[in-house]
């Protein structure tokens, strides 16, 4: 994926040049960055958080200025992976500083980048619309930051941005707050035996009722219906299901 974009802002090239190149700024400007640690002059090693449709990834981006002429032009080479979702990435970048006439520089960016893995899966309309939105909102805080203002985490832009068009989350377990109201048993239900395994959740084992469990992370709710309502309690099932 290839994105280029340019940045107007209200500040010389000397003084954008001096952001792009201070770590802790630049670490407030970019979204989902959690810290940046740096290793020499041109090595940088940050951690990001990125989230695409159901799917967050924590990045460990190791990031390397391979170019530079001060204060115009700024070439940079970075990997990153995430083992705990099986994605990786791969990027360069190119940034251009450029004055503008009445003063304020004008900052041009290419970036290209190979993601692998489970984000990759997305497609590109998806990837690149992630990428507009993370730009708008870098675009926000540097100009905060350079007008002396910090810039602040999850700011928005003047103008609304449109909404990812992400790709719809697989069906999730139900939650407790999800279960259908249930009628009352027709007579109190025997204390349930010891469960053993699925058909002991299920029957119970005492043979005289139905004992049905629904789980959701940490919190249970138990159902128990007499035997000769069996066919209520198959119909709540499904709707369940």
């Amino acid at each position: 994926m290839e994105i280029e974009k340019t940045l107007l802002l209200d500040a010389p090239p000397a003084i954008v040049w001096a952001l792009l190149l201070d770590p802790n700024a630049m670490g407030a400007c970019v979204p989902g960055m959690e810290s940046i640690e740096v290793v020499s002059d041109d090595e940088y090693v940050a951690v990001m958080k990125v989230k695409i449709a159901f799917i967050s990834a924590r990045f460990k981006l190791k990031t390397r200025i391979v170019e530079r002429d001060e204060p115009r032009y700024l070439r940079a080479e970075g990997t990153g992976e995430d083992a705990s979702v099986a994605s990786s990435l791969k990027q360069s970048s190119e940034m251009w500083l450029q004055a503008r006439e009445g003063g304020g520089t004008e900052l041009r960016m290419k970036v290209k980048v190979d993601v692998l893995g489970r984000m990759g899966t997305f497609g590109l309309g998806v990837m690149k619309t992630k990428a507009d939105r993370m730009w708008d909102e870098f675009g926000v805080n540097a100009a905060a930051r350079l007008a002396g203002s910090p810039a602040v985490e999850g700011v928005e832009a003047a103008a609304p941005v449109p909404p990812v068009a992400e790709a719809p989350a697989p069906a999730q377990p139900i939650t407790v707050s999800a279960v259908p109201a249930l009628p009352a048993p027709a007579a109190p239900a025997a204390p349930a035996t010891p469960a053993r395994g699925f058909w002991a959740r299920l029957w119970g084992g005492s043979g005289q009722e139905i004992r049905v469990e629904v789980r959701r992370g940490d919190t249970t709710i138990t159902v128990q219906w007499p035997v000769q309502a069996s066919q209520e309690c198959a119909a709540w099932l499904r709707t369940l299901m």
